[in-house]
């Protein structure tokens, strides 16, 4: 199947984004019909405690058939709702963007045509001058440490990356916290899936703060760090490429 053809799945997760939640699905649905896409969001309410169900409501009633939602009674973390996103996912290729509406959803669909090439496409930030600059420090440090212990050379691993969806099926577990994405990326590079990187800019942060610098997500960074380390290299290795994707289609030629 090609590109054009594929289903995409926007999951957003959501925790307490009122401000923002309304903008970032409006931006999603204009962005599928720009682009052709065929598409669909699966919002994710990560036990808020403000009108973000709401509002996703109403927007699920202007929109039949093209938004869903899942209700976290309490908050699991933002790897746990792209986990419970993927098993409700419909389509081909799943692509996680955060209902604070700071990724443009552009920067990232705009890509869908290389899944008929690769089998993951990787996002890097090329305007990190939006960024407060010990943020970007601590970037920098965060992504020496993941290259240096695992052999690649990643630009960034915790943006908006697109998978096809059976990757992540083969999976055994997503991470709950904001090591998530690192995680599947390292196990799926290290398998040898067929991956492209591309440059993205991010939008301005205009409403509320980012919940991703807190000591618990930190915590649960070195946790998932140790665990895959762990898994990457003393574990046995036994799992192959899934079926429908192009990495097990060019070993099967080669």
């Amino acid at each position: 199947m090609q590109s054009k053809d594929l289903l995409v799945t926007i999951v957003m997760p959501a925790r307490n984004e009122e401000k923002n939640i309304a903008s970032a699905i409006d931006d999603t649905i204009s962005t599928f019909k720009d682009f052709g896409l065929r598409g669909e969001i699966v919002v994710v309410d990560d036990g808020s405690t403000d009108s973000t169900s709401l509002l996703v409501k109403r927007r699920m009633e202007e929109n039949p058939g093209l938004i869903r939602m899942i209700n976290h009674s309490n908050s699991q973390g933002i790897g746990a709702s792209f986990r419970d996103g993927v098993k409700e996912a419909r389509g081909d290729i799943v692509c996680m963007l955060p209902a604070d509406n700071e990724n443009d959803p552009q920067e990232i669909l705009r890509y869908v045509e290389l899944f008929d090439h690769v089998d993951v496409v990787v996002p890097f930030v090329i305007n990190k001058n939006v960024r407060l600059k010990w943020r970007i420090l601590l970037s920098f440090i965060y992504r020496g440490i993941i290259n240096s212990t695992f052999q690649t050379s990643l630009n960034y691993t915790n943006g908006t990356v697109l998978y096809r969806k059976s990757l992540l099926n083969e999976l055994d577990n997503i991470r709950r916290g904001f090591f998530y994405q690192t995680d599947i990326l390292i196990r799926l590079v290290k398998r040898g899936y067929l991956f492209a990187e591309v440059p993205y800019r991010l939008r301005e942060r205009k409403q509320g703060k980012s919940k991703a610098i807190t000591l618990s997500a930190l915590r649960e960074v070195v946790g998932g760090y140790l665990r895959l380390v762990k898994d990457i290299y003393f574990k046995r290795k036994t799992k192959g490429f899934a079926s429908d994707s192009l990495s097990a289609k060019r070993c099967k030629i080669l």
